[in-house]
């Protein structure tokens, strides 16, 4: 199984960016999936997470700037960052919990994708 991320960059602040993080290999089913971010020298933090029924949970710092989305058929995430500040700035991992088996589940992320914002 392998996440791989894709549409980080640079962005002016104010700009906007969308991540997506599709899931391929041996997928029986995907469950809760998730962007985190990080900085040098700080711990990995939650930035929003979806539900296989759709249920979205944001950082306090991000909400109503973000929106995570999930589209099953295709076994992607997405992350719309809109009104992005500098503080933004920071690698972002995509996570999904996904069963290989139907019996068992594990976790796995992505490779990690920059975003930069700055003028």
């Amino acid at each position: 199984v392998q996440l791989v991320e894709s549409g980080g960059g640079l962005v002016q602040p104010g700009g906007s960016l969308r991540l997506s993080c599709t899931a391929s290999g041996s997928i029986f089913r995907l469950y809760n999936m998730g962007w985190y971010r990080q900085v040098p020298g700080k711990q990995r933090e939650l930035v929003a997470s979806i539900t296989t029924s759709g249920r979205t949970n944001y950082q306090d710092s991000v909400l109503a700037r973000f929106t995570i989305s999930r589209d099953n058929a295709k076994n992607t995430v997405y992350l719309k960052m809109e009104s992005l500040k500098p503080e933004d700035t920071a690698v972002y991992y995509c996570t999904a919990d996904i069963s290989e088996n139907g019996y068992v589940r594990s976790n796995y992320w992505g490779q990690g994708t920059q975003v930069t914002v700055s003028s």
